[in-house]
């Protein structure tokens, strides 16, 4: 089977587009990566598009009948916030079996307005009953549980925002380019207790898209640029005994990593950036024990030591991460992998991970009681 590459990489700037839809988000996005390989879309044997809100409009012919329907197939693919990363994982498939030389996976969203939950379930609606569904509360809790049993601090959640929001400011396509000083990201709205406002991810719409060949083609138009995928891996939430009520935010994630490790032969001493899913700043605190970025209950201790900002040992979300870059649910995934690969090829400007060879991507989703994530690690060609 073949090595994959990724020859084409990029992302629209994020925020609000009331006059645009989501497909003409996806093709834009779909056209900028493949000016960025070199080819068009004549040359593309199948599109996988990612859309949790919108995909069942058939998002990825959408995408098409605004750039050259060339009679492909396509995949229209939802899966929460790891729709993105599920959409470039088929594409991956669909070119390391041999099937094509060219695949291009896009992801694209306009995010409804207000609070997101983790959707409808059958029966009387459990908000309200066991505690809240809305995902800031989710994560919350599971801040809270991780304070409860080593200690983590209000401070050091925060210090993720903060952290993150000095990241955008490096970043032009990030929804927000502003510095969050401790104490503001301490002072803003708390929305639930210990997440306050500016430790939420921004709610946007955006659009993301890569294009994978086969080595065969990579070689064809050129390694300079291209970066290979070591390991991809995509999970769902492993039975466990566990409380019923409360969703465990970790084991998903867990099992996927492992995958993507042992997949690509490396580990997490290897990694030289990481983009992960701060959907919440907890969030990024767990995800730095889950990935293996540090031992059980050390994560607190990972953000205080600055590892984890530009400069560091291994810098996490120098994109400024969903807390400030944004969270267009469907493209996040992609957009985290487009990300690596600026890295990898020495183009990501002033916020530039020096000597990157080796970057990791992930993504979490969440539905009623159930999750889904998805890894990919991607190094230099």
């Amino acid at each position: 089977m073949s090595d994959v590459y990724v020859v084409g990489a990029d992302l629209i700037k994020f925020g609000r587009y009331p006059d645009r839809t989501p497909a003409q988000l996806g093709a834009e996005a779909t056209l900028l990566a493949l000016d960025d390989a070199g080819l068009n879309i004549g040359d593309v044997g199948a599109l996988y598009a990612a859309s949790t809100f919108n995909a069942a409009s058939m998002i990825a012919q959408q995408i098409l009948f605004q750039i050259g329907q060339t009679g492909i197939p396509c995949v229209n693919v939802s899966n929460a916030c790891a729709a993105g990363a599920t959409a470039f994982r088929e594409a991956f498939i669909a070119v390391k079996s041999g099937l094509y030389d060219v695949v291009v996976a896009v992801g694209a969203e306009k995010n409804p307005a207000g609070m997101l939950s983790a959707g409808n379930s059958e029966g009387p609606p459990p908000e309200g009953l066991f505690g809240s569904g809305t995902m800031p509360a989710l994560f919350a809790e599971a801040g809270v549980l991780h304070a409860a049993a080593y200690g983590t601090t209000l401070e050091q959640f925060a210090k993720v925002s903060v952290k993150n929001h000095h990241h955008s400011t490096m970043n032009p396509k990030a929804m927000y380019q502003k510095e969050t000083p401790l104490e503001e990201v301490l002072a803003s709205e708390m929305i639930a207790w210990p997440l306050t406002k500016l430790m939420c991810s921004v709610n946007v719409d955006g659009a993301a898209a890569t294009v994978l060949v086969s080595e065969r083609k990579a070689r064809e138009l050129g390694l300079g640029r291209a970066v290979r995928v070591r390991g991809s891996a995509l999970a769902s939430d492993p039975w466990e005994s566990r409380n019923g009520v409360l969703m465990n935010t970790n084991s998903v994630t867990r099992l996927a990593v492992a995958t993507a490790y042992e997949m690509a032969g490396v580990g997490p001493q290897d990694l030289n950036l990481v983009e992960l899913h701060d959907c919440f700043a907890t969030a990024e605190l767990l995800h730095y024990e889950n990935l293996g970025l540090c031992g059980e209950g050390e994560a607190g201790a990972l953000i205080d030591s600055g590892d984890t900002a530009l400069g560091g040992r291994i810098p996490v979300n120098v994109s400024g991460g969903l807390l400030s870059k944004g969270h267009p649910i469907g493209a996040t995934g992609v957009a985290n992998i487009v990300e690596i690969v600026m890295h990898l090829r020495g183009e990501a400007g002033a916020r530039q991970v020096a000597g990157a060879r080796l970057g990791l991507a992930h993504v979490l989703g969440f539905g009623v009681g159930v999750g889904a994530a998805g890894v990919h690690i991607l190094e230099r060609a």
